[in-house]
């Protein structure tokens, strides 16, 4: 039999990586003739750097960059084995991790650092970006990484407005004259499960704000602020971001990725899926397993293990999930959705604390899959 492995990473607990060589170990104890094939996985959140790294055979590449606050860091991306593709979190430069949780500082964060990241990997000849955009500390469309990149935003005087949200309102033209030429033969796929637009009501400012540390009145200014410069793209590039679905992904970074670099948006996991080829990995198997962190009904929305019972379900693979965590009240549609089964990994009440320990998980997912091929033994 061949069975494939794809599991999310457990976040803070094991890497996708780490997982599947968890299952391969259970595989192997249990049924031993067993062709494995182990495929590092993520949706385009965290881990996916790790995971694209690890199936490609690349590299980590860390920088000095700006943080959203425009604070010297150290920040990573990862590069694919062939050097031709970059993969990046913007939340490694622009996170809402990297600073301090402050009232208003919303109107000041800048995606500059996400640009420095973006160039560097220009420079060391990748021209395939796949730009992950979800837990940033911004609401600046964009903008700043788009100034990184050599573009100009300019207020009615001529003159380069600041960083940050705060500073949309004021930009009245958008000078590319001295962008990265290189910039013209590069391709962007932006990863996310976020549909919201770029703004209004559902968009970036009003949805994201708040978490930011935006207040009532600092959210209605950025939305105006959003408003006028989709409406100053539309002019300038005859683009029209204002409604479209997931713009407002990353404080508006995913419209203006599609404005400035010409950007495709994605789902992350059927992003992800089709670059490694997914399809043909699975071909011919007899079992996909798959997983994560923590399942429930938000497992339902563009995470990884419904994106991979979907793909499975086209080549009627049976598809088994393992999980840290079960919310038992979303069992029923998580097997709807193509899962043919899922088990929690851990076999009695312990603490949060104890089932985030990686020694500990891992020797769960290995035991849990062990069981799960005895039961496959039996049948087979």
């Amino acid at each position: 039999m061949k069975i494939v492995i794809a599991v999310d990473s457990f976040k803070g607990c094991l890497s996708s990586s780490s997982i599947a060589n968890a299952v391969e170990e259970g595989i192997q104890n249990t049924l031993p003739g067993c062709e494995v094939i182990k495929v590092p996985i993520a949706d385009g959140g965290e881990g996916t750097v790790d995971a694209l790294v690890d199936a490609t055979l690349g590299k980590i590449i860390t920088i000095p960059v700006h943080n959203p606050l425009m604070q010297p860091i150290q920040a990573s991306y990862g590069m694919t084995g062939d050097g031709q593709t970059a993969i990046i979190e913007m939340s490694a430069a622009s996170g809402l991790d990297l600073i301090p949780l402050k009232p208003g500082n919303v109107m000041d964060t800048t995606t500059y650092g996400t640009g420095e990241m973006i160039a560097d990997a220009i420079e060391r000849g990748c021209r395939n970006f796949i730009i992950g955009v979800g837990g940033s500390a911004t609401n600046d469309a964009g903008t700043g990484m788009m100034q990184a990149l050599g573009i100009r935003f300019t207020d009615e005087k001529g003159n380069e407005v600041e960083k940050g949200g705060k500073s949309l309102s004021s930009i009245r033209h958008i000078d590319t004259q001295n962008q990265l030429p290189e910039l013209q033969d590069c391709t962007f796929h932006i990863a996310t499960d976020v549909t919201n637009p770029f703004y209004g009501p559902q968009g970036a400012a009003c949805i994201f704000g708040p978490q930011k540390g935006g207040n009532e009145e600092q959210i209605k200014a950025l939305d105006k602020g959003m408003e006028h410069l989709a409406e100053l793209i539309f002019e300038t590039t005859g683009k029209e971001i204002g409604h479209l679905p997931g713009a407002g992904a990353g404080g508006g970074m995913g419209g203006g990725c599609v404005a400035f670099l010409q950007a495709n948006i994605s789902p992350g996991i059927e992003l992800i899926m089709d670059y490694l080829h997914f399809d043909e990995i699975i071909r011919g198997a007899g079992l996909v397993i798959t997983g994560e962190g923590k399942m429930d009904r938000q497992t339902l929305f563009g995470k990884v293990p419904v994106g991979i019972a979907r793909a499975a379900a086209s080549q009627q693979i049976p598809v088994i999930a393992i999980t840290g965590q079960l919310d038992i009240t979303a069992d029923k549609e998580l097997r709807e959705a193509g899962l043919s089964a899922i088990f929690p990994i851990h076999p009695a009440p312990i603490s949060l604390e104890k089932a985030m320990q990686p020694d500990y998980a891992y020797r769960n997912i290995r035991r849990t899959i062990e069981q799960i091929c005895y039961i496959l033994n039996l049948l087979f």
